[in-house]
């Protein structure tokens, strides 16, 4: 086995052992929130927000963007699970601001040429990348949610932006414009 997939089942072991009554939390989560943020190894959600197991939704993906699938996980964590509340967190110096599509996808037809493959199936898809200031790429993904034909105007929707040098958030006042419930 390789180093990684021994040392996280040593630490699932040790999680595990000390795992108590965990087993029955409910999948409601208890503070009815849900975090919406990128997947960059920098951010810890549960710690940056304050929140434990069985407390909040999160949803992590390259950029912290909102998607068709995050919009769709955002919508049965309302209507399903209870959430009223729903947080965009976007961060500084993210991986997602810069590249184009194009050029992701020709970092793909590099690769693909380098092994004898194809990257045909890069050209069909939508990377997200965060294009122009970050404040207004996370104020564009709030007002996405907010006029979404299936989010409620009762969702409180926030936008906040995460600095990955302080681990501070900061607060977008025009997102929280945009986001305020009706």
């Amino acid at each position: 086995m390789g180093t990684n997939v021994t040392e996280i089942c040593a630490a699932n072991e040790r999680y595990a052992a000390a795992f108590g009554d965990k087993g029955g939390l409910s999948h409601d989560p208890a503070r009815r929130f849900a975090i919406v943020t990128c997947m960059d190894c920098r951010l810890d959600p549960a710690k940056f927000a304050g929140f434990a197991e069985g407390d909040a939704h999160v949803i992590r993906n390259a950029g912290g963007r909102v998607s068709d699938d995050v919009i769709r996980s955002l919508l049965i964590s309302y209507r399903m699970l209870g959430t009223n509340e729903w947080f965009v967190i976007q961060h500084t110096h993210c991986g997602m601001q810069g590249p184009t599509n194009e050029a992701i996808c020709a970092r793909f037809e590099e690769d693909a040429a380098a092994h004898g493959g194809d990257a045909v199936e890069a050209h069909y898809i939508d990377f997200m990348p965060i294009a122009g200031e970050l404040e207004e790429n996370l104020v564009r993904d709030v007002r996405r949610l907010r006029t979404h034909p299936l989010v409620p105007a009762s969702i409180v929707i926030h936008g906040c932006i995460y600095d990955v040098h302080t681990g501070r958030l900061i607060v977008s006042e025009e997102a929280e414009k945009i986001g305020a419930a009706k």
